[in-house]
């Protein structure tokens, strides 16, 4: 192989076979081994750089095997700062390094793992700087259903040791959102029937972030949508969704892988909002649906659990209004039942009265008769006394009684001499007693200060204390205001009534005080 990689290089045929044999004194065939390297006449075997042979293995190697599919488990899987990927195939008696370059990594559906068994597709080439040969990967794909799966579960086992599926961070679904976030893709049958179920359900307001569900970047783009809805702010231009539904249809495993990846595992666990997951169908699970806080076995039962059937909503108000209103017509319907039965238990109104209408019969019965038997003695008696009371025996009587007290030796005159001497006596206080009238100075000008309730006011200080004073004069009351308020004043008298008036001396004035 060297010898024609030689004569293609030179391009010149040796006359003689490319063939070197060693003896045991390791010796080349037909000459001794020298101490110096020399080229004998007709040697056809000049020698080769590193360089140069490593160049010749690596175009020999990348012309035989310039397409190979390989199939073995990884190991050692690096990515370098670059982007490029760095592995290792294997089986149980070989292992052949790999690389596979950054674009062919960025579209790879999954993420390679140590242990993943993969048929990687690509050309062998060698790498001169260690003298090794190596595949460049181009395509890589999970070897079959059976490994997916191990991958899978690896997966969850890693995801659910980080907590991101514990019960306790499940919460609990809004009763009646106003706003649903969809996360799927805008063509399909998924969005018309989810759609549909909420329009029959309870008519709400639907924001769909269109995406891909399947393929490559399909992982990316939901994460992305459930981080998006989580990102919006309340009040916004764009309203924020009560709940987010991540839906897709059924398919295989495969079909559904995009929704088994880290990225969106994560971006649905940290959502700030609900998150319903209806991947596939009721037999699909995805590890989405393990991170979410509530798994519906379809796109369909996720509307459902979404919102509640707003006809089954008003019949339980009807219903929670009738009861209301029975409770509150219940004491009085239970007040009236009592009422009726404690006014079935109360005599009748003629029967209470009739003892006593007969007793009120009675009554005047005895009152009539009475009357009539007290009139009778009373009309007897009065006869009696009428008998005795005839006029010539009055007119005997009184001649009798005047002899009688003519024969009794009193004197008219004593009575009218006793009559004389009490005159005598009141006379003095008949005379002083007009004099004591309190209202005997008032025809002289003087006045009566009285308070509202008539009683009179005999010091400044009391009258002070009044807020409305009473003057009494010998014609009649005149009201005053004390304080403030100005008084009532009485009409200058006129000037023919001050002339009538008598003069009143100094000395009388400055004796008279001032009432006010």
């Amino acid at each position: 192989m060297f010898a024609a990689a030689r004569a293609q290089q030179k391009d010149v045929h040796s006359p003689v076979p490319f063939n070197r044999s060693y003896d045991d004194d390791n010796t080349e065939y037909g000459r001794s081994q020298g101490l110096v390297a020399k080229e004998g006449a007709g040697d056809n075997a000049a020698p080769l750089s590193i360089t140069e042979i490593s160049a010749l293995l690596k175009r020999t190697v990348e012309d035989r095997f310039g397409f190979v599919r390989l199939r073995g488990e990884l190991s050692g899987v690096k990515r370098a700062a670059s982007g490029h990927l760095y592995c290792a195939l294997k089986d149980d008696k070989a292992v052949i390094d790999g690389v596979m370059w950054r674009g062919g990594a960025q579209r790879l559906a999954f993420r390679p793992e140590d242990g993943i068994e993969v048929v990687a597709t690509g050309k062998l080439t060698t790498y001169p700087g260690r003298s090794k040969y190596q595949i460049v990967i181009e395509t890589m794909e999970i070897a079959g259903e059976g490994a997916l799966l191990a991958l899978l579960e690896k997966l969850r086992a890693r995801l659910a040791a980080e907590g991101l599926f514990a019960p306790e961070r499940k919460r609990a679904l809004p009763f009646l959102p106003r706003t649903i976030g969809v996360v799927t893709s805008p063509t399909g049958a998924v969005i018309r029937d989810i759609l549909h179920r909420l329009a029959d359900r309870f008519p709400s307001r639907v924001l769909v972030w269109p995406v891909l569900v399947q393929g490559e970047g399909a992982a990316q783009q939901v994460a992305n949508a459930v981080r998006g809805f989580s990102a919006l702010q309340p009040g916004g231009p764009v309203p924020r969704p009560d709940l987010v539904i991540v839906a897709r249809g059924g398919g295989s495993i495969e079909d559904l892988w995009s929704f088994n990846e880290e990225v969106v595992v994560r971006a649905v666990a940290e959502c700030s909002i609900p998150v319903i997951s209806a991947v596939g169908h009721e037999t699909d699970t995805t590890l989405c649906d393990y991170a979410a806080d509530r798994r519906a076995p379809t796109p369909t039962a996720a509307a459902e659990m979404a919102v509640p059937v707003r006809g089954e909503l008003q019949n339980q108000l009807d219903e929670m209004g009738l009861r209301m209103r029975r409770s509150a017509l219940r004491p009085v319907t239970l007040g009236r039942e009592r009422l009726e039965a404690r006014v079935q238990r109360l005599p009748r109104p003629d029967a209470i009265l009739a003892l006593k209408a007969q007793a009120l019969d009675d009554l005047t019965d005895r009152l009539r008769r009475g009357l009539k038997d007290k009139a009778g003695q009373k009309r007897e008696r009065l006869g009696v006394v009428a008998a005795r009371l005839s006029l010539p025996l009055l007119q005997r009587q009184v001649i009798q009684a005047g002899k009688d007290l003519a024969g009794s030796g009193l004197d008219p005159r004593l009575l009218t001499r006793r009559w004389a001497q009490d005159r005598d006596r009141l006379a003095p206080f008949a005379r002083v007693l007009p004099q004591l009238d309190p209202r005997r100075p008032l025809q002289r000008g003087y006045a009566l200060v009285k308070n509202r309730e008539g009683q009179a006011l005999t010091s400044r200080a009391k009258a002070g204390a009044e807020a409305h004073l009473v003057l009494e004069f010998h014609d009649g009351e005149l009201q005053v205001a004390v304080g403030d308020e100005a008084p009532v004043t009485a009409p200058a008298p006129t000037a023919p009534e001050a002339a009538r008036r008598p003069a009143r001396s100094k000395s009388t004035e400055s004796r008279q005080g001032d009432l006010f």
